[in-house]
């Protein structure tokens, strides 16, 4: 375990400013992330390096999915494992509808989860709808949900691109936490879960100024897990 957490340290305070000075992001709404207690930071899709933005600009550690064909091997598994990516099934089937399930224990330990409501990366810069795992996550865990915008990530590594560039401003924008009081006492189905995921896209659209668009984006084989 120490090994794990050493892992991680060692990322946040050797790699994380090296990319902060490439990339020069700025953060906004850090007042919103609470210091304690498990938290969902639910977020547009632009880019492969959305998932390195998000936890380098935090002081909590952020938990991110990853399909399980990266924990291959027992050096791959430790490096994946100590980096925080949780490892799920995307097979198909009742694999890929259970998948978020792997999230749940660590939001109920308290941690901060990173995911992509839209599931895969927007293929043209657009926001497209959201998937209702993140409300089942939230309503499940009693987890605070923040909605997330970021901005410029898709200039750093368009798709199709094989590195990233340098030198380009970003933005990360974290919004107030979404208000789930009208959903704690009632009984979650499939309407609820997507009420709650239109007040989501809302907020990240509002954070973002991006164009919304009423249906799930076009699935690409980036890694992203879908939030089912």
């Amino acid at each position: 375990m120490t090994a794990v957490l050493d892992l991680y340290s060692f990322s946040k305070a050797i790699v994380a400013p090296t990319l902060r000075t490439l990339w020069r992001p700025k953060v906004t709404g850090l007042e919103h992330l609470p210091r304690t207690g498990p938290v969902i930071m639910a977020s547009n899709h632009l880019s492969v390096v959305d998932s390195l933005i998000i936890p380098i600009m935090v002081d909590r550690p952020v938990y991110f999915l990853a399909k399980n064909e990266y924990f291959r091997g027992a050096v791959m598994r430790t490096v994946m494992t100590g980096l925080h990516q949780i490892p799920v099934d995307r097979s198909g089937g009742r694999a890929s509808l259970m998948a978020l399930d792997a999230a749940l224990p660590v939001l109920r330990d308290g941690q901060v989860l990173g995911i992509f409501p839209e599931g895969t990366r927007s293929p043209d810069g657009r926001l497209y709808r959201g998937r209702p795992g993140v409300a089942r996550l939230a309503l499940d865990a009693g987890a605070t949900v923040l909605p997330v915008g970021l901005a410029g990530t898709e200039k750093i590594q368009p798709i199709g691109a094989r590195l990233p560039r340098v030198g380009l401003p970003v933005e990360m924008r974290i919004g107030a936490p979404l208000d789930l009081s009208r959903w704690r006492d009632v009984t979650v189905d499939s309407r609820v879960l997507r009420e709650i995921t239109a007040a989501l896209m809302a907020e990240i659209q509002k954070l973002t100024g991006q164009e919304y668009v009423g249906r799930y984006a076009p699935k690409r084989d980036n890694g992203a897990v879908p939030s089912a």
